[in-house]
């Protein structure tokens, strides 16, 4: 590592530009580092300008300015036109720097950082030492402490009898609804910035239906929509929106008939405030840090989410290795919700039933494929299933496994679930059932079932008692007419015996 009077002159001035630009588009790490870093650590005279902007902002106002407030801030400080044109095209040139590699930037420039607190205090403790002050210990102590913690990520915090009037907010979460009625109220009107929702099914149930109905609906309300997904073409996805748009069936929207229609319906969708955005990643190498940089490449240039739909989680690989697979999992699982709350946006994915969910009447939590930790970190978990007999009827079975913020264990029998269409409709369904409703119909069937079954016993032991009284019955009339016949032959041969003698 480079001594404390060359600050980040060892890694180059693109770095430099690189590291501003985290400062403008990621608060988290801007808020984590602020308090750390020196402007001085700066090689370029302009880039110093722009951190020391960047840092007065947040050390007088708590704020940490975007593009434009950077902007204005520089121009009340700077009169020289010629001054102002270089600085300008410098902020410029931050904007538009490239943003690969941002995880090992931010990084970087954290240990940097931390090392020169941690030499600052080794300094400062020399002097100490060398006055031989016993009871300044404490102090040397505490030097290297906040040394060691300077740049530490640190939870927010809040007094619970603070701001309560929001709290009790009819919309306090602001949900993005899920354009399915019925499920949206059961959520309290949808997913919220920063709750993750979870899709379990087994694989070909609907998915790939779901996450679009879903981004669908969101598009339609206004909001900015990022669909990710691995294993489809651009193109299928594309024509599973048409259908959810204009109800057509998919394999019927190149027929000409329909092709007003659809220029209609495509010019409606156009006229909408919200924006999605299809995203095919590679399913080989593809990291929730490497989704994390594009998102923030497209926040860049304008677009910035208000919800994004992972179709789905197992896709995505582990950023590092684990010797154990579940732990992997578990892990890409967390960064997810983390990325979600540090991009303040809604997030829903999905994952894979294990093979007892296939055919299964309800999905239920313990048919997740791979590991529970996937479970545990959702806010929210909704379970589809589909029998051979639903899959025909385009009916499926839905499940409310688990929910944070609304009512959970309710299950919905046969609701409308065409993956031909993409439609989706709870309110079809029955009223929803609880888990133990769900059990006490079952055991009331399966007892149904049982007394039918001792019924059709009773009925075929009769039937057997029946025709076994009936044969004894007969086989008793056959006795008494054998005893006939030969109380017969008897009296026919004494006669004929009787007629030998007089002969």
């Amino acid at each position: 590592m480079a001594k404390l009077q060359n600050g980040f002159n060892f890694l180059g001035l693109e770095f430099q530009e690189r590291l501003l630009k985290q400062f403008l588009e990621d608060r988290k790490f801007t808020e984590r580092i602020v308090d750390i870093i020196s402007p001085q650590y700066f090689t370029d005279e302009h880039l110093r300008l722009i951190a020391v902007t960047i840092k007065n902002a947040h050390e007088q106002y708590e704020a940490i300015p975007d593009v434009e407030s950077l902007k204005m801030r520089i121009r009340s400080k700077i009169d020289n036109e010629v001054s102002l044109k270089l600085i300008m095209s410098q902020v410029d040139r931050v904007v538009s720097a490239n943003e690969n590699d941002a995880t090992f930037v931010q990084e970087t420039a954290i240990k940097f950082c931390k090392q020169q607190e941690l030499v600052r205090s080794v300094r400062d403790i020399q002097g100490i030492i060398e006055r031989g002050d016993l009871e300044d210990y404490d102090q040397c102590a505490d030097l290297i402490r906040r040394a060691l913690e300077a740049g530490d990520t640190t939870e927010d915090d809040t007094n619970v009898l603070e701001g309560l009037e929001e709290v009790l907010a009819a919309d306090y979460r602001k949900p993005i609804s899920t354009g399915i009625m019925g499920l949206d109220e059961l959520m309290d009107g949808g997913l919220a910035r920063g709750e993750l929702g979870l899709i379990l099914a087994p694989f070909g149930v609907g998915k790939t239906t779901m996450i679009t109905k879903l981004a669908n609906a969101a598009m339609a309300d206004g909001h900015n929509v990022l669909q990710i997904f691995f294993e489809d073409n651009p193109k299928v996805i594309k024509r599973k929106h048409l259908s959810c748009w204009t109800t057509i069936p998919l394999n019927e929207l190149s027929d000409p008939q329909w092709r007003d229609r659809l220029d209609k319906e495509i010019e409606e969708q156009g006229k909408g405030k919200g924006k999605l955005i299809l995203k095919k990643f590679s399913s080989d190498g593809t990291t929730i840090p490497k989704i994390r940089q594009y998102i923030k490449k497209k926040i860049s240039q304008g677009f910035r989410p208000d919800i994004i739909l992972v179709d789905y989680i197992d896709c995505v690989q582990p950023s590092k290795e684990f010797k154990d697979v579940y732990a992997g999992e578990g892990n890409v699982m967390r960064q997810y919700e983390t990325m979600l709350s540090d991009f303040d946006v809604a997030g829903w994915t999905a994952v894979q039933g294990n093979r007892s969910s296939i055919g299964a009447d309800v999905v239920e939590a313990d048919q997740m494929g791979g590991s529970i930790k996937k479970g545990q970190i959702g806010h929210f978990i909704v379970s589809i299933a589909k029998t051979l007999i639903q899959k025909e009827a385009a009916i499926a079975t839905m499940a409310i496994l688990k929910s944070r913020f609304g009512k959970d264990g309710i299950i919905f029998q046969d609701i409308t679930f065409d993956n031909s269409t993409i439609q989706i409709d709870v309110t079809q369904s029955n009223s929803g059932q609880s888990f133990m409703e769900k059990n006490v119909e079952k055991a009331s069937e399966t007892q149904d079932k049982i007394k039918a079954i001792m019924k059709i016993a009773s009925q075929k032991r009769e039937e057997e008692e029946r025709r076994k009284k009936e044969l004894e019955e007969n086989n008793s009339a056959d006795d008494s007419t054998d005893n006939e016949d030969d109380t017969t032959n008897s009296e026919e041969d004494t006669t004929n015996t009787e007629e030998a003698e007089v002969v």
